[in-house]
């Protein structure tokens, strides 16, 4: 499975969003630290979800990591997230 369908997978299952975008950017990135071949290293996340609404910045983003889990997030060099409910 793509790392950007696990992103995208583990999110909804927790926050059930009413809009979600995973994009890899990772092709941005060439030559830069972090990158691999075949992509699937740099990701942008934009969500909207209802389940975050009334969290500051830094909650919404460690819900975030910690829904997708370590396991996850030790396989992804970079990640954007654009968050609000």
């Amino acid at each position: 499975m793509l790392v950007s369908a696990e992103i995208r997978e583990r999110l909804e299952e927790r926050f059930s969003p009413q809009e979600i975008e995973v994009v890899d950017e990772s092709e941005k990135h060439i030559g830069h630290a972090g990158y691999q071949e075949g992509g699937q290293s740099h990701f942008h996340v934009r969500m909207r979800a209802r389940s975050l609404a009334g969290l500051s910045r830094l909650a919404r983003h460690r819900a975030v990591h910690d829904a997708l889990g370590a396991d996850l997030i030790g396989r992804i060099h970079a990640l954007a997230l654009d968050l609000s409910d």
